[in-house]
Formats: C-alpha cells, sequence, structure tokens
C-alpha cells in the first residue's frame, strides 16, 4: 500500500480493497467515494485498488477509507517489522513502546528488548514508513524496515484468502457432488429427483446454501445498504429462490413437485470456481510487476578494513560506497568511482548488449555486473532508484483507466438493476402464459445467474495490467491508460533532433589534414589546446585524439577559438574566421562541404601555416532511420522539430528519411507547431529529451520522453522510454494497438456472453445450472485473453492502420 503523496494542496492514496466481486462493486465504491468534498476516485476491478485524488483538503484519508468501509468493503491495515538499534534494557523498549503508539495512524507496537525487533499495526494511509522511523529516531534509537515490504505482505494476504476460498470450494464440491451425481438420470425421467432422498438432498444443499454461499448474502447486504447492486444480488437472489422453493415443498411433502436443491449448490459451487480460476489468473496480470520486485537485491557489500562485509541493502545511504563484484547484481543506483566492467541493463533498457562502465558512469539497481570489481558511491537508495521508480510508474498505470472503459462502468451502473427487472418480467411472463410457476422460477434464476457483470469489469483493466507489464519489460514505461489508449491513433509523431535522432554529444565525425600532414598529428595538436576547456567541440576533439600532450601555453579568445604554444610551435585552433584574422588561408571548398553536410568546421593552423580540418557533428543514432521507416510503414507521419541551423536539420532529417522539419524553432515554437499539427493532422505525439521539449510534450496528445532525458523532460512526458531509441516509440505505438485490441475482443467477449445468455435464460432454453457454468466462463475467458498479451514482444512492425495523409 502507498502511504499518501502530497502534491501542493492535493493529497493522493492508492488503497487496497477487499470484498470486491464485479465491475458493479468498484462503480459504487468510486460513486461513494464521489459524494465526499474535494474526492475523486478511481477503482481497479482486477487489482483491488482505489486511486484516489483529495482536492484543498476538502477531506481527509480516514474519512475515505471510513466511505469505503460503509460501502460494505475494507481497506486492510498493515503490519510492519523494524530492527532497533541503540536499546540497552526493558525500559528503553518500554519507552519506544510508548512513543510508537502515540504516533496517529499506528494501532499497536510491541518493541521486543531481547530480539531488538519493534512489531507495528498501523494504517499507512495516515502515517507512513518514514513518520514511523523518524519518531523512532526523535526516542533516540535507530531503526530500518525489516523483513518484506508492503508487496510482499499484500501478496501473503490474498495467498492466504485463496487457499481459504479453496478450502470452502473443495467442501462445496463434495457436498454438490452426490446432488450432480443423479442429474444423469433426470434426462431418462422424473425418478432421477429421488435417487437420494428429499430430506437428504436438503441436507446436503443447506450448508452450501448458507455455509459456504455466506459470502454472497454478506456482499449482497453490503452491497444494497450502500445504495447499489452487485454480483452476490443476483448469486444470492437466484440461489435462495431455487433454494426456498425446494425447501418448501419437502417440508409441504408434495412430492407432485420438482425439487431444485442440485441447481441452488451447483451454482453457488461453479460460481466459486470461477472466482478461484479468476484470481489465479489475474494473480498472473501482476506477474511483470513480481518480476520487477525479485530482481531488487537484498543485500550489498561494503569495505571495511581492508575487507567485504555484506548487509542489508536498506541500511545504505545516499553517499556510501559499496562495491558490486563479477556476476552481482548492483544493489542501489550510484556511480562508479573506480574500476572498469560492463553492465547487463537489459532488465532496465530490453538491449542485450552490455555497457561498458568505467569511473564516472551511472549504475543502476538490479543490472548485472559482468567480469570486473566495481567500488561505487550510492546516489538513489530506496524509493529513488530507478527501478523502484519503473515498479511504482507501471503500478500507477495498471491502476489508472483507459477512456473506452467508461463505457463498461456506465453499463455495470445499471446492469444489476436491469437484470432484475428482467428476472420479474420473465417470472411473470411464464407465469401468465403457462400457468407454471415452477417453470417461471427455473427460468427466472438462471436470467440472475448468467447475468454476472464480473466479466465487464475485467474487460478492460486486466488488458491494461499485462500490457503494461509488458511495456515495461521493454523499457517502455506508461504513466496511465489514457495515454495508451492515444498511443495507437497516433497520426503524426513530431521528434526532436539532438538526443532523439542523434546521439545528444558532439562527436568528430571527419578529420581533412593538409596535404603533407596526417591525421593523427592535426588531431594532437589541437587537443593539447583543448584539454584544458569544458566545451562540448573541445571536449569531442579530447576524446577523439586520445592521450594528448599539454600545452606550454594557451589563450582563449570566447565564441572563436583557442591560441597557443604546443612543443615550441604556435598553434591555433577555432572557426575559419578565426583562424583567418591570424593571417592563414584556410581552403574554402573543404568548409563549404563541411558546413553544407551540416558539420561544424574546427580548423588547426601550425606556424601560421594550415594544417588541417577537424568536422564535428552530433552524430546520428545507428537505430534512427529504421526507427522512422517503420513508424511511417505503421501509418504515422514522422515531423522533425530542431532548434539547430537549417543546414545541419536537413542533413539529419535526409539520413533518417524525413521529408518534413522544421528548423530554428524556439521552445514556445515548439509547442505552437504541435498545436497546428494537431488541428491539420489529427492525433499528435511529440518525442524528446531535453528541457526545451517539456512546452511540445505538454501540448501533445500523447508525449514519449527518451529515458535519458532531462527531469524536465520525463516529467512531462506520458510514456518514459528507458532506452534511448526512436525504436521503443513504434513499439510503444504497437503495444498501444495490440493492448487496445485485446480490450476490444474482452468487451465483446462479455457483452456476447450477456446478449445471448440473458434471451435464452428467459425464454426457457437455459438450464440455472448450465448459466452458473457460463457466468464463470465468461470471466475467465476474458482474463484469459488478456493474458496472451503476454507474448507481445518489441521490434515486430504491424499492418499500418492510419494511412498518412499530405
Amino acid at each position: 500500500m502507498n502511504a499518501p503523496q502530497t502534491v501542493a494542496a492535493v493529497i493522493q492514496l492508492d488503497l487496497p480493497v477487499e470484498g470486491m466481486t464485479c465491475a458493479a462493486c468498484a462503480t459504487r465504491i468510486e460513486r461513494v467515494l464521489g459524494r465526499l468534498p474535494g474526492v475523486e476516485a478511481q477503482v481497479n476491478l482486477a487489482a483491488e485498488r482505489a486511486r484516489v485524488r483529495i482536492r484543498d483538503g476538502a477531506s481527509g484519508p480516514s474519512a475515505v477509507v471510513e466511505a469505503i468501509r460503509k460501502a460494505g468493503f475494507q481497506v486492510p491495515a498493515s503490519e510492519l517489522e523494524l530492527a532497533i538499534e541503540g536499546m540497552t534494557c526493558a525500559a528503553c523498549a518500554t519507552r519506544l513502546e510508548k512513543v510508537l503508539a502515540r504516533v496517529d495512524g499506528v494501532d499497536s507496537a510491541v518493541v521486543n528488548f531481547a530480539t531488538e525487533t519493534a512489531q507495528l499495526h498501523y494504517r499507512p494511509w495516515i502515517a507512513d514508513v518514514p513518520t514511523v522511523l523518524a519518531a523512532v529516531e526523535r526516542a533516540g534509537f535507530a531503526a530500518h524496515s525489516r523483513g518484506d515490504d508492503s508487496r510482499a505482505q499484500e501478496k501473503a494476504r490474498k495467498q492466504a484468502a485463496w487457499t481459504a476460498e479453496r478450502n470452502r470450494f473443495l467442501v462445496a464440491l463434495l457436498l454438490t457432488l452426490p446432488l450432480l451425481a443423479q442429474m444423469p438420470f433426470m434426462l431418462f425421467g422424473d425418478g432421477g429427483h429421488e435417487l437420494i432422498p428429499r430430506g437428504w438432498q436438503w441436507l446436503l444443499a443447506t450448508p452450501v446454501q448458507f455455509w459456504i454461499g455466506a459470502r454472497f448474502y454478506r456482499g449482497a447486504w453490503s452491497a444494497l445498504r450502500g445504495g447499489g447492486a452487485n454480483m452476490d444480488v443476483l448469486v444470492a437472489l437466484g440461489t435462495s429462490m431455487a433454494y426456498g422453493f425446494s425447501a418448501i415443498v419437502t417440508a409441504l411433502g408434495r412430492a407432485d413437485l420438482h425439487v431444485y436443491f442440485e441447481a441452488s449448490a451447483t451454482i453457488i459451487t461453479l460460481v466459486l470456481m470461477g472466482k478461484l480460476l479468476e484470481a489465479r489468473a489475474k494473480a498472473k496480470t501482476a506477474d511483470a510487476i513480481e518480476a520487477l520486485v525479485r530482481l531488487q537485491p537484498r543485500t550489498a557489500w561494503i569495505e571495511a578494513d581492508g575487507q567485504l562485509h555484506e548487509v542489508p541493502v536498506e541500511t545504505l545511504r545516499p553517499g556510501q560506497a559499496f562495491v558490486v563484484r563479477a556476476g552481482d547484481r548492483v544493489p542501489v543506483d550510484g556511480v562508479v568511482v573506480s574500476g572498469a566492467s560492463s553492465m547487463d541493463e537489459s532488465m532496465l533498457t530490453g538491449e542485450s548488449l552490455p555497457v561498458g562502465k568505467q569511473a564516472g558512469d551511472k549504475v543502476f539497481a538490479a543490472t548485472v555486473n559482468g567480469e570486473g570489481l566495481l567500488r561505487c558511491q550510492a546516489e538513489g537508495v530506496g524509493a529513488n532508484t530507478l527501478l523502484a521508480g519503473i515498479i511504482h510508474m507501471v503500478e500507477q498505470a495498471q491502476g489508472s483507466k483507459a477512456p473506452v472503459q467508461r463505457l463498461a462502468d456506465k453499463v455495470s451502473a445499471i446492469f444489476v438493476p436491469t437484470v432484475v427487472g428482467l428476472a420479474v418480467l420473465t417470472f411473470a411472463g411464464w407465469w401468465l402464459t403457462g400457468g407454471d410457476g415452477v417453470v417461471a422460477l427455473v427460468n427466472a434464476v438462471a436470467v440472475l445467474v448468467i447475468a454476472c457483470p464480473c466479466a465487464l469489469g475485467l474487460a478492460t483493466p486486466t488488458a491494461i495490467m499485462v500490457g503494461t507489464g509488458q511495456g515495461a519489460r521493454a523499457g517502455i514505461l506508461v504513466k496511465n491508460a489514457e495515454a495508451l489508449e492515444r498511443a495507437e491513433k497516433l497520426a503524426v509523431l513530431a521528434v526532436d533532433k539532438t538526443g532523439t535522432l542523434t546521439e545528444g554529444r558532439p562527436a568528430v565525425v571527419e578529420v581533412c589534414p593538409a596535404p603533407d600532414l596526417e591525421r593523427e598529428p592535426v588531431l594532437a595538436l589541437a587537443a593539447a589546446l583543448e584539454a584544458a576547456s569544458a566545451h562540448p567541440l573541445a571536449r569531442a576533439v579530447v576524446e577523439a585524439a586520445g592521450a594528448a600532450v599539454a600545452a606550454e601555453t594557451v589563450d582563449t579568445v570566447a565564441g572563436k577559438g583557442v591560441s597557443g604554444r604546443v612543443d615550441g610551435r604556435a598553434v591555433l585552433v577555432g572557426s575559419p574566421g578565426f583562424v583567418r584574422e591570424h593571417g592563414v588561408e584556410v581552403p574554402a571548398a573543404i568548409v563549404d562541404r563541411v558546413v553544407g553536410a551540416g558539420r561544424t568546421p574546427v580548423i588547426v593552423a601550425a606556424d601560421g601555416r594550415y594544417a588541417g580540418l577537424i568536422a564535428i557533428a552530433d552524430p546520428v543514432r545507428a537505430s534512427s532511420a529504421a526507427a522512422v521507416r517503420r513508424l511511417q510503414s505503421e501509418g504515422v507521419k514522422v515531423v522533425m522539430l530542431t532548434g539547430d541551423h537549417p543546414g545541419t536539420a536537413a542533413a539529419v532529417a535526409q539520413a533518417v528519411g524525413i521529408d518534413d522539419f522544421q528548423a530554428g524553432v524556439l521552445p514556445a515554437d515548439k509547442a505552437a507547431a504541435v498545436a497546428r499539427l494537431a488541428s491539420a493532422r489529427g492525433l499528435v505525439g511529440m518525442a524528446g529529451d531535453g528541457i526545451n521539449d517539456a512546452p511540445a510534450l505538454a501540448a501533445a496528445d500523447v508525449s514519449f520522453a527518451m529515458g535519458g532525458g532531462s527531469d524536465v523532460a520525463l516529467d512531462a512526458a506520458d510514456v518514459t522510454l528507458v532506452r534511448n531509441d526512436l525504436n521503443s516509440v513504434a513499439d510503444a505505438v504497437d503495444l498501444s494497438r495490440a493492448t487496445l485490441s485485446k480490450i476490444r475482443q474482452n468487451l465483446f467477449f462479455a457483452f456476447f456472453y450477456n446478449a445471448l445468455g440473458i434471451p435464452l435464460a428467459a425464454f426457457g432454453f437455459l438450464n440455472p445450472v448450465v448459466a452458473g457454468a457460463a457466468m464463470a466462463a465468461s470471466s475467465v475467458s476474458v482474463v484469459s485473453n488478456s493474458l496472451l498479451l503476454r507474448r507481445w514482444q518489441p521490434g515486430r512492425a504491424r499492418r499500418p492502420k492510419h494511412a498518412n495523409e499530405e
């Protein structure tokens, strides 16, 4: 369970909710919470969570939880185990217990001096873990979280609940099997009902109805008390009618009338079986989160007194040194201090090739070290690691709603009352036309049982959960389901040049030495003067030259170049104009060719003579051209927006295959350009990585931020691409189309079951037992269809959905 997050005057809560059985439950909770002042809520049936936003302090978290409770559902509290340091006697434990008990939101605290631990029951929507830890520190002790986190606790709680449900189902099955055994004989005559005496049938069905089926009565009462209706109402009403009729007939000794104990017991047993299968399938939709969580190392290695010591990863703090051995996973985010190795970062980027690491490079939690020992300094720990951010973002996306779900929500809100009305009409119609109350009752029960709205409520969220999970595995982090839905309909993608189509840093791409010189001496002379400069062009020259001799003197002329002496020679390095000012002739043809190709010319002169030209450019990413072709093949027109020189923009556009670009565009103009594209062509996406891209990202219908970009760009974007590759945008569009396709299939299945089943039941073509089986199958089929999304893999082009319109 996530603690409250406060942004300005907005409080955000992400709460687990127990007791929901169908889409009507989720809709009812949303409606109940929506009545609270300043509260907005989205409830996800598949994830069993409620995401709540409270504006302007109009309501408190406690009021939200109390409203959920009054609606007939529960928000479970959590347990926390702390390891305590600094206690010296039992009095310390007693005092700390009192301190913790006074923390608002902590229900109970037990501190054990012998084991140096504290066990707490607390309400995370009021008191989060940092608040508890701060209280311990104020009391004069140190503490850190111990054992499994809340996610693991919640998983254990769900597993325990599933085990209990399984046991109840097995008991129900044992009691129902004898009743089912006589059903085949019913096909050959009425005597099948009497294979088991009616009294024994009554005895077998009663515990199934009122003990095993008690959950349906409790759920129905809670729903009705809260002013709504859900699946439990349908099941409780239908089975009670069948059981009640049979019990009265048996008590009165009416041998001329059939009894339906087998129908009521079998329906309850089948519904429980469907719920078990549904719960198991829903658990698989969270596999992506579980896989990410399992990647987080539990321990880290630190060096002390010349020895390596293994410590819990929770003890690491920013700035602390740690060691990553060959083959180990990195415990937290950090920067390499010494050592060299290669790192497998595929779990973050989806890229299988190892990434070289040396001093100054960043390393990320859960990535795998290769062959070398690395000494690192921690930067991001706990919830501040990139992995934790990915997990949080995926959880946020999985709990959000896509606009396509609004139709299902509207239908679910009126579905159960409508079905009850249809059942009443069915009963009345059959009784009035045929005069047989028993047949009327059976058909009315069949209508109630077949019309479970579970499949409708699971159709969208299960597909969203699997889709966003698969995206996370491929380095595509979707912030919300609405962005995932819009990405499918992109007509135009506007892209920034620097850092998106290109590498984002200048590099030497060509060296043109004078006829009597070689490439290396020209680079060496330039690097000797540029070594002391922090200018990006100077760094590019130094990197290309490698080791450089030290210059004897260096004189910098801002914006033009540098001059100095190297090995006794007078050297000039700078723009063509700067070198010409010193009387050196520069070949105009070479300069014009380099400038025409969109590259920056740096002239090198020695002892008054031209020595050579170094061409510097921001190299186009190797994958950009293929990515542009792929997007175009999928019906997305690619437009480049850049603040760079028109010549450079034209060269890059030609290199990657873009025929529509705008150069010299300021940040504010980029946003205006995106707005113009939207008005002319339809839904527009924007891909960028810099602070200057943030306005355009915010203006786009769907925005994609490269993972290596600025924090401002990442915050403004709907989708973060961990891998700095435009192919990830194409993958995101492909993922969107695959996910929305599954959602539409699921909604079709959900509506199809009810549209076909309800008329069949109403007209007497559907036995209540068969209706119960069909109802269970509908939910399982929807969830199973969503799980097919796990086959999705990045890098596969699909048939174009939208054609380019020129």
